[in-house]
This record gives C-alpha cells, structure tokens and sequence, in this order.
C-alpha cells in the first residue's frame, strides 16, 4: 500500500507539473512559428504543439522593429527591478530587524499600523501615490518606478517572520563583544537569513519585471517604458500580432527562469526552514 501511494503521489506531481508547463510549451512553439500557421491547429493533435514550418522571423521582428526597440525596453526593466530589489531589501530588512528584535516605545502600534496596510488594495493607494510623484516633478522618470516600490509592507511583514527565529542569545553575544546594532545587523543577521532574504529578492523582482499599470500610468516617454507595457502594444485596434507577442513573452520569461534555476535552492531553504532554531 505504501508503494502504490508513493507511485500515485509521483504520478499525481507529474501530471501537474506537465498541466504548468504545456502552456509554456506552447508559447515557445508557437513563438517559432509564422503567423499563418499559428491558429491553423487547434484540434488536439501533434502539430498544436509542434511547428510545422519553423521560423526565427517573430524574434528577428520583435528586435529589429527601430520604432519598438525591444532590446532597450529589457534594459529599462532589468535597470528598475535590480534597483528596485537592492533597496527594497536594504530598507525591508532593516525595518523587519527593528520589529522583530529591536524594543522601543510604540513598536507593536506601529506594527500594526504597517499590517493595516495589507488589506487595502494597491488600486486605492495609487492615485494619491500618482499625485505625490506628480508634485516632485517625477513623472515619466525612473524615480517614479523606484521610489515608491522601495518599501514593501508584505516584504516587510515576511522578514519579520523570519527574523523572529534568530536566537536574542546571538544578539547579546554580538553587544557583549561591543558592536553596534547595525554591526549585529550587518555581521550577524544578514549572513544567517540569506535564503529569506533571496526569497523575498525573488519575489520583489519578479513583480517588478512583471509591472505594467504603474509604469503605464507614470512613464509616457517610450524610450524608459517598462517591457509588458511594450508587450501590450503588440495588441491594438486593428489586430493582435500573436507571434510577436509570443516571442516577446518567451524572451521575458528566460531572465526570471535562469534566475530561479540558480536560486531555487535557496528559496526552497527558506520555505523548509524558516530561520535558525535555537
């Protein structure tokens, strides 16, 4: 029995896994297709997946196109989520620290005040967030996606869980030995919480390299606009260029695969084990 329920378990992880990765699949091939072709198939059958003529044409089109220049679309986004990530962790993880092992008056209120801001929709607080860039004279420039988009109050909120495991006996051993509190933070925390800290980098990247209403509404000068936003013009009135749009996707998503190739066992560290354990 217990046999039958570990091959069920791995047949049942296989048949999700392949249920994720079909559209994914189909993306790819179909980016590799030309435009004729691409809804010529739509019976289950082998060529819904596999080209029957292939071709680059779609991504030669999509970076040789001068007025949509593709490559510079990437730059501008790649410029912003890495920023974006260096800060957002800087910052996070210094008020995270403060919460979890810091004791001053009003830390619980603030707190709160800080999770409060959790249940209100990113839809409420972004006219009033429009108006302050507005009146810094931010608009259509990259200060606009990266200032606001610095503090996270969920990033912060899952530091904090983490940090809470770091035993205060390491903290005490650290002001024995004279350092500072930054010193602690620096020397002590950062280097124990590296795999919550690359989670919640992950997290904040992909976001960013997600991004598309902010970036629409702030950036009007198309030479800093956003990639899905230049993904978003391959739709318009008077049609939809499906292959461009599906190489464009297919080149989005390499970055964010790489970077989870090579960081997953990090992530998966921080998941399984949530901190040290004293």
């Amino acid at each position: 029995m217990q046999r039958l329920a570990y091959i069920f378990k791995w047949l049942l992880m296989v048949a999700v896994a392949l249920v994720s990765l079909i559209p994914i699949f189909w993306m790819v091939l179909g980016s590799l297709r030309p435009r004729q072709e691409l809804f010529q198939y739509l019976s289950l059958e082998w060529h819904l997946f596999v080209p029957v003529e292939w071709t680059l044409q779609n991504f030669i089109e999509i970076f040789g196109d001068e007025s949509k220049p593709f490559g510079m679309f990437i730059k501008n986004t790649l410029f912003v989520a890495v920023l974006v990530t260096l800060f957002s962790l800087l910052f996070n993880s210094m008020a995270a620290f403060a919460f979890s092992k810091l004791k001053f008056r009003g830390r619980n209120v603030i707190f709160a005040v800080f999770l409060s801001a959790l249940v209100i929709p990113g839809e409420v607080t972004m006219v009033p967030t429009y108006l302050l860039i507005h009146a810094f004279d931010w608009i259509d420039s990259f200060k606009a996606l990266i200032v606001p988009a610095t503090v996270s109050v969920f990033s912060i909120f899952l530091l904090v869980q983490f940090f809470a495991d770091v035993p205060r006996e390491l903290l005490e051993a650290g002001k024995i030995d004279g350092a500072s509190w930054f010193g602690i933070y620096a020397k002590i925390v950062i280097p124990a919480m590296a795999p919550a800290l690359i989670t919640v980098g992950l997290i904040t990247f992909l976001g960013q390299w997600d991004s598309y209403l902010w970036p629409l509404i702030v950036i009007n000068d198309e030479s800093k606009q956003m990639l899905q936003v230049a993904i978003a013009t391959f739709t318009n009135l008077q049609s939809t260029e499906w292959g461009k749009i599906l190489a464009a996707d297919t080149v989005a998503s390499v970055p964010i695969l790489i970077l989870f190739l090579f960081l997953q066992k990090y992530y998966v560290q921080s998941i399984v084990n949530s901190g040290i354990k004293g």
